[in-house]
């Protein structure tokens, strides 16, 4: 990973009308990273994405780029472009010059204004449409257009506030591989609002979750979703089974009414813990000899695999299966020591 800081929020807190926002966040984005603030609305993201690119004021709080204080410097001085979910394209102009508009305003020279349009139509697959109106284009060309646009400045930062909201999920889905090309391809952070936890795993380099204007954890998409920090981080990424456990000692837990060996540590003996385990990782296995034994109580089928409610030790159980069990049958449930996943309890 790249140590180089780009942009660092120091203790930044924010007010809208007497209501707290933001509540003394820290934050370092790394150059050339592609980082995600992820949470459900109103968890402050996209006021930390506006007080990175000079739309909001912070109350208290610093924010600084390469080092430098940035504080009270306007939008248009700083070193950085937004593409808003509302791609705001300039209805009277075309592709090519709703691109070169911004190089226009900057006094860029023809030429160059030329070569750098034909940079970013090539780079957003949009050679060709140079001559077509904005409302002649669909939603995902649309959003080319727009991020074509906010790039071809060549920003050292490209801001983007859940660009894809107002997509079909197929045309979701392949933006998101598009997007991350886009990122690799012209070597520059990008700073990416969403509460698609799904948006958040496949194109990131830094996940972000934010809930109540506080970050609860943020680490590698595989960290995020392997070792949440807490019942709501394991909640909102994926589904989770959370079950109340003990830690006898390192590497040992009991839930369940059964002991399991497992890969965490550093939680003291006979403590009061709990277990975060994903439904994919539970292996269904016939009971004879099986840790945990229960009745399936619901089976669905989702297309890729099966996912089925097991009752169990008075807990009820989420299993993602390739294989199906019928409702009403007794079915084993086992566990490798890496499935499970050990947290302080959320009241603590």
């Amino acid at each position: 990973m790249n140590d180089n800081v780009i942009i660092s929020l120091k203790n930044i807190s924010v007010d809208y009308g007497g209501d707290r926002v933001l509540s003394s966040i820290n934050l370092d984005i790394r150059d050339k990273e592609f980082v995600t603030l992820l949470g459900p609305s109103g968890c402050g993201k996209t006021t930390t994405l506006r007080i990175i690119g000079g739309f909001v004021e912070a109350n208290e709080g610093d924010i600084y780029f390469e080092g430098e204080r940035i504080n009270g410097l306007p939008p248009h001085k700083r070193k950085v472009n937004t593409v808003f979910q509302k791609y705001a394209l300039f209805p009277h102009l075309n592709v090519y010059e709703n691109i070169e508009f911004g190089l226009k305003i900057s006094g860029v020279g023809p030429a160059e204004r030329s070569r750098r349009v034909q940079e970013m139509l090539t780079l957003v697959n949009l050679t060709g449409y140079e001559a077509r109106g904005t409302n002649q284009l669909s939603g995902g060309q649309q959003q080319r257009v727009a991020i074509a646009r906010a790039l071809v400045n060549h920003p050292k930062v490209l801001l983007l506030d859940e660009p894809l909201g107002a997509l079909d999920l197929k045309l979701r889905k392949e933006m998101q591989v598009e997007l991350k090309r886009i990122q690799q391809s012209m070597e520059i952070t990008f700073v990416y609002v969403t509460h698609d936890q799904e948006e958040a795993l496949t194109m990131s380099d830094t996940v972000v979750v934010m809930k109540d204007g506080d970050i609860l954890q943020q680490g590698t998409p595989r960290d995020i979703y392997n070792e949440p920090a807490n019942a709501f981080v394991a909640d909102f990424i994926g589904e989770s089974n959370i079950v109340p456990g003990t830690m006898l000692r390192d590497f040992r837990v009991e839930f369940a009414g059964v002991g399991f060996d497992c890969v965490d540590k550093g939680f003291g003996e006979n403590t009061e813990v709990e277990v975060v385990i994903r439904p994919e990782d539970v292996k269904i296995v016939s009971p004879e000899n099986a840790p945990i034994v229960g009745v399936v109580e619901s089976s669905i089928f989702k297309g890729v695999h099966y996912e089925m409610t097991v009752g169990a030790h008075g807990l009820r159980w989420l299993v993602h299966s390739t294989i199906n069990s019928e409702e009403g049958s007794k079915v084993g449930m086992t566990l490798t020591p890496e499935d499970i996943h050990i947290m302080w309890p959320s009241s603590s």
